[in-house]
């Protein structure tokens, strides 16, 4: 037996310390953290989804939408806006409001910049009254763009105690419909045409080189003509969606306005229609139809190829780069890029804008949180997305309660770059593709634009970006390690949930660990540098009276790491070596008291010591959790769907009811095992046509453990001809004691439900084993050791340096 394998029936044989002992667990019906639901969920596999499929993910994060007054919205981006954000001013929208209501009424004209009077006032009536005659959809852009420019052209000048001037970025609503706006998301380019879009004036006129309009010329025709260049979204602060259901006009503006209680609109909130299936959980969507989503159809097994080896094994069960980028390499080559659109007429407004939203959360590091509009006939909505969740305000009759819509242009017309959620930490640099910032006196380099880099799209969730960096200061610090010196740094940029222990304090554990534990010592990512921003996702919800405005709560970290080299590049008894490190490291960390509950690819590293030696690193610890924790933690889920254990794909999984073991990551562990060796040769990723289990990767949780209980069961289907024979063998006997371990505790779960006889027979004489919620050390080590003790890992580990 090699060094550091484990033997049943000796607690200590991996020189493990004594497991701390959690303290009562807190009073709660979950025994694991719950599955997230939305695009988070796949986010990390855009090359084997596509961006096509994130329509119905991004459709499960609107449908948790949550809501709040139109009033209170307007109150918070006011504040935001104000001289004194950090300063409560509870009568800055009343006062707001009747500042506003000389412009409504065509009594104010911008001076300076208003030639023959085009920017007048009262021409935003009658932009309104073009906009509620019938007509098609994308006749209503141009009346509404020329009321909200001219509006904002005449709030400049409107002074209310507390409030800036209007910002330098001179905002200002373009059209977009007629011109597709691209962006790149590793193999694939998303083309998006929002109707309109809110950006700098600057950025607007540079979409027209040709043309040498002024204000306010631009401003009114312009503004409303299609983009000679693409608009980028880099540069959008804002999209504006429309919607017209109403075939006759609207009804027309008042004569005039004045200050009144906010009306409901009806619907009060935009509707969100939902798709949600049984085994996710209940919606929360604020209104509307509710259907349940029909699963993807499960593709026809491979052709039965018996293998002579696995053949003859027992059927132990029946059933009815130096990133992580490069732990999943492209599909297609970069000259090869899917497009995808998506002005599908069957897309719902929601999710249309929350496609937009996404596209601009990916255009820019670290964003904070976002805005969006959607205008359905004359109700306009304020759409708030961060990534704890998505919020929308009631609805705003604009024709009809024009003073609150023009509160709404006022705010928004002073807010800088950081209250539309850029984060100002990080600046550009002359070179393009770089972002640099200094934080306490250490100086980062990113190199955003780097092939190996790590991305995320979506809306909600840590959205975790890798990057390479440099840094003077780091580099200074750690001059003296060969090791940093040689490979370099990365920043791991991400969106914690502040009510799990977070990842450098996890991280601090594990050195403590380390310290005395073999298996673990050089084998965890080596922290450099860490900074916790300030100014948590939940602040915003506090003041808009949100409830439980900390549930699922994020703040944003930056971490850097020593660089490291992906799992995925190894293979036969390299990769075996590495996958066996980590393995034995993450029985030491949980012995210990750290429960990693995120196996994956990606999170299996390795380095090269100057002599050659490969070392396994178990990186990522986000995720993880301390044995002294009381219950689940946090609102996100512990795990990546393709590789998380069976039981916890399971429909009472997915709610929460099934606790995470150590059994559960060990089996983690094994799934890797099978994803990499059935999708890769020679470390490089097999073409989409010959490789297994994409699938997994694309589906809802539930229906993905039912395509992995039929790939267990029927393994014999997926042998390949060109694998390394040891290899192999190694994959087929650890999938056999899977197999035979979920019979196993088949059978002991229907054993356990065996009713009583008669009255002198109790349950307990039925059944004195051990029941699912608890795990001894014990039996991990004889859990583990079922796999150790198969004839193909001794043989393997006998080959080990």
């Amino acid at each position: 037996m090699s060094p550091g394998d484990v033997q049943p029936g000796k607690p200590g044989s991996s020189s493990t310390p004594a497991r701390p002992k959690a303290p009562a667990q807190a009073t709660s019906s979950l025994k694991s953290t719950p599955n997230s639901r939305g695009a988070a969920t796949i986010s990390e596999n855009i090359d084997l989804v596509g961006l096509n499929m994130f329509r119905p993910w991004i459709q499960r994060d609107i449908e948790r939408t949550e809501t709040c007054k139109v009033d209170a919205m307007l109150q918070v981006l006011l504040q935001r806006a104000s001289l004194d954000p950090e300063i409560k001013q509870p009568d800055l929208l009343p006062r707001c409001l009747d500042a506003v209501l000389d412009v409504c009424n065509g009594k104010t004209t911008p001076p300076g910049k208003n030639p023959d009077n085009k920017l007048h006032s009262l021409r935003i009536k009658k932009a309104l009254e073009k906009y509620i005659l019938p007509g098609a959809e994308g006749a209503y852009y141009a009346p509404f763009i020329e009321a909200t420019n001219i509006a904002m052209a005449c709030l400049e000048n409107i002074n209310v105690d507390g409030m800036p001037a209007a910002s330098s970025l001179n905002i200002i609503c373009q059209q977009s419909d007629t011109k597709n706006m691209k962006q790149g998301h590793q193999n694939q380019v998303a083309k998006r045409k929002p109707d309109v879009v809110i950006l700098p004036f600057q950025s607007s006129r540079d979409a027209f080189p040709t043309y040498n309009m002024k204000d306010p010329e631009h401003r009114i025709t312009g503004a409303t003509m299609k983009p000679e260049v693409e608009l980028p979204w880099e540069d959008v602060l804002a999209s504006i969606e429309f919607k017209r259901k109403v075939k006759q006009g609207l009804r027309p503006p008042p004569p005039s306005y004045q200050v009144t209680d906010y009306v409901a609109t009806n619907p009060e909130h935009c509707p969100v229609v939902s798709t949600t299936a049984a085994t996710d959980g209940p919606a929360t969507a604020p209104s509307g139809p509710s259907q349940t989503e029909a699963k993807q159809p499960v593709p026809d097994p491979p052709a039965e190829r018996r293998s002579a080896r696995l053949a003859a094994l027992p059927q132990t069960a029946s059933s009815n780069s130096s990133s992580k980028r490069k732990a999943e390499e492209a599909l297609q080559s970069s000259s090869k890029r899917v497009k995808v659109n998506d002005k599908d007429p069957k897309l719902d407004v929601t999710v249309q804008t929350g496609l937009y939203a996404a596209e601009m959360f990916a255009a820019n590091v670290a964003v904070k949180h976002l805005l969006n509009l959607i205008v359905v006939d004359n109700v306009l909505w304020v759409w708030y997305y961060d990534r704890q969740g998505i919020i929308q305000c009631s609805g705003i009759d604009f024709i009809w309660d024009l003073p609150r819509f023009m509160v709404l242009l006022y705010a928004l017309q002073r807010f800088k770059l950081k209250d539309w959620g850029r984060n100002e930490h990080f600046k550009k640099t002359a070179k393009e593709g770089f972002l640099k910032l200094d934080i306490d006196g250490v100086d980062l380099e990113l190199h955003t634009s780097a092939e190996e880099r790590v991305t995320h799209y979506g809306l909600k969730g840590r959205a975790t970006n890798v990057f390479p960096v440099t840094s003077e200061y780091l580099a200074k610090k750690y001059s003296d390690d060969p090791g940093v010196k040689k490979e370099g740094m990365v920043a791991k940029i991400f969106w914690a949930e502040e009510q799990r222990t977070s990842e450098p304090e996890i991280l601090q554990k594990v050195e403590e660990i380390a310290e005395t534990q073999e298996a673990v010592k050089g084998r965890v990512p080596q922290l450099l540098w860490s900074h916790k921003f300030k100014n948590p996702t939940s602040a915003v919800r506090e003041a808009l009276g949100v409830p439980e405005p900390e549930k699922g709560s994020r703040v944003l970290y930056i971490i850097v790491f020593r660089k490291l080299l992906p799992i995925t590049e190894l293979y036969g008894d390299d990769f075996f070596n590495v996958w066996r490190q980590c393995i034995l490291c993450h029985l030491a960390l949980w012995k210990g008291g750290v429960y990693h509950r995120d196996v994956s690819p990606p999170n299996m590293m390795y380095y090269k010591t100057k002599d050659g030696v490969l070392i396994g690193i178990l990186n990522d610890y986000d995720l993880s959790s301390l044995a002294t924790t009381q219950g689940p933690l946090g609102n996100e889920r512990t795990g990546t769907v393709p590789f998380m254990a069976l039981d916890l794909l399971s429909p009472e999984g997915q709610r929460g009811k099934v606790q995470h073991l150590y059994r559960h990551d060990l089996e983690s562990f094994i799934w890797v095992l099978v994803w990499v060796c059935l999708r890769y040769r020679q470390g490089v990723l097999l073409p989409r046509e010959t490789r297994p289990f994409d699938e997994w990767a694309t589906t809802d949780a539930v229906t993905c453990g039912e395509k992995k209980s039929y790939v267990m069961i029927n393994f014999s289907r997926y042998e390949p001809s060109d694998i390394e024979p040891r290899i192999w063998n190694l994959v087929v006997e650890c999938v056999r004691v899977l197999q035979q371990d979920a019979y196993h505790r088949e059978a002991f779960g229907l054993q356990h439900r065996l009713l009583p006889i008669d009255a002198e027979e109790s349950e307990s004489d039925i059944d004195d084993e051990q029941t699912n919620a608890e795990e001894s050390e014990l039996d991990m080590d004889g859990f583990l050791h079922k796999f150790t003790s198969t004839k193909s890992w001794i043989r393997l580990s006998k080959r080990l340096p």
